[in-house]
């Protein structure tokens, strides 16, 4: 792409994260960049999800693997001046398409008004869902291996089932990536043992939605895809009726002073 520094001030570029897919999930601030930009670029089933924000506006879309071209699509109608929403799905700084922008931005020197829009990710989405199982310190991972290679996954996985952090999983399975998972699996019951409880989500917030808490030796693997999000739990992660939570440490700190209740505010106490 042309290099072009003269072209600060003209256009702008919102990467913008729509959230888990339904619009009853989108920021407020999505919604209003949507109604004024002049061009939606994006993944297909990206801009599908977007479809009532598609008419009159110039809609550029391509399939998966093409990345890299809908960045250049999109800097090259901010240079010609034109409003412009980069799509991603969930937020566009996780596993999305912000950082790419800054990459091309560098490579080709150029400069023009860039905003990165924040969104609901999946792995956060889930855990609504479920409860709280991301009360303290967790991590994210992908286990996709299409730009990372699996030995570097592999050495992450290790040290994240070390290190007894909860765990949020992305990209778990594809068409041809079917053993990953397993091997991810596997990677944390050799360290925290088959009776954590694992979260699983999938097409979450859409009308398929379908999620549910499972003990990580009870898993089953066949439904899982691409649209699935997990949550590991680690030892201190409990099912709690229907809800899923990580202890945060409040009653270890405060023991029973937690639960005492104080007999003036007690709202149990019978009149």
């Amino acid at each position: 792409m042309e290099r072009c520094e003269r072209c600060v001030g003209k256009g702008k570029l919102y990467v913008l994260g729509i959230g888990p897919g339904s619009r009853e999930y989108r920021t407020l601030r999505a919604e209003k960049i949507l109604n004024r930009v002049d061009v939606l670029v994006g993944y297909e089933k990206y801009i599908e999800l977007i479809k009532d924000h598609v008419k009159d506006k110039e809609v550029i879309s391509s399939g998966m693997k093409k990345e890299i071209w809908r960045v250049e699509q999109a800097c090259k109608r901010v240079l010609e001046g034109k409003v412009v929403a980069l799509i991603s799905s969930g937020d566009a700084g996780i596993y999305g398409m912000a950082g790419l922008v800054l990459e091309v931005m560098d490579r080709d020197n150029l400069k023009f008004d860039l905003e990165i829009v924040p969104g609901v990710s999946a792995g956060q989405f889930l855990a609504a869902r479920v409860g709280a199982p991301l009360m303290l310190d967790f991590a994210c991972i992908s286990l996709s291996d299409l730009l990372v290679p699996w030995e570097t996954i592999e050495k992450r996985l290790k040290a994240l089932a070390k290190s007894d952090l909860v765990t949020v999983i992305y990209n778990p399975k594809s068409k041809k990536r079917t053993w990953q998972l397993k091997e991810a699996l596997n990677i944390f019951s050799s360290v925290r043992g088959q009776e954590i409880w694992v979260a699983v989500g999938k097409n979450l917030s859409l009308t398929t939605e379908k999620y549910y808490i499972v003990l990580l030796k009870d898993l089953k693997l066949d439904s899982i895809d691409m649209r699935t999000t997990l949550i590991i739990g680690n030892y201190q992660t409990q099912k709690i009726g229907n809800f899923l939570m990580t202890l945060r440490g409040y009653s270890a700190k405060w023991g029973e002073n937690l639960f005492q209740r104080n007999s003036e505010m007690d709202i149990f106490k019978k009149e």
